[in-house]
């Protein structure tokens, strides 16, 4: 078995590809702490590496956010986990794992249904795709008074570009395809 790393605009994060289905397409999971890892063997033997800040699983991929650990000793550990995982055949999640929408309910108003379905659909094709190819996502979280919430997750949550990201290219984006929306801010 052989695992790439691709570095991802966070200095914090590396983005690790097994070359094998992670989650079904279209899910993610974004851990941030051993007790959330819980849900999955693998996050949990992650979690157990010094070093390790959080874990996310994207379709074909896995980030790993560190603490202050250097990347050339927290590496070769976490590149032993994820193999030794794989080649275990065990599962990637456990029954009572959540993906995608374990942070809470979306929030809008119900006169603003299409204009948020729109949202979500230039969030899906043209913002997510270009995301997880930096090791991250972004999901809906709600539409308010003009304003559109994301959740930043994997290498987008705590990177030093992803103000930016959010300013120049997703309120820029939506607000050519959407007049409604004015701002958008991180959930």
């Amino acid at each position: 078995m052989f695992i790439q790393t691709e570095a991802t605009p966070n200095p914090s994060t590396l983005k690790f590809l097994p070359g094998r289905e992670v989650l079904p397409e279209g899910s993610t999971l974004h851990m941030t702490n051993a007790a959330e890892g819980a849900q999955s063997p693998l996050a949990e033997k992650l979690f157990s590496i010094e070093g390790v800040a959080g874990v996310f699983f994207g379709s074909d991929f896995i980030t790993i956010t560190k603490s202050q650990v250097e990347w050339q000793h927290l590496k070769p550990a976490v590149l032993g986990a994820i193999m030794e995982h794989y080649l275990s055949g065990a599962s990637i999640l456990r029954e009572h794992a959540v993906t995608n929408g374990a942070m809470g309910e979306e929030f809008f108003d119900e006169a603003d249904e299409e204009t948020v379905e729109t949202i979500k659909d230039l969030l899906d094709t043209r913002v997510r795709p270009a995301v997880a190819a930096d090791g991250g996502d972004i999901t809906f979280r709600g539409f308010r008074e003009g304003v559109v919430y994301l959740d930043m997750k994997g290498a987008c949550s705590g990177c030093p570009s992803s103000t930016a990201t959010l300013r120049n290219g997703i309120q820029n984006l939506l607000r050519h395809f959407v007049p409604e929306v004015q701002e958008v801010r991180a959930a």
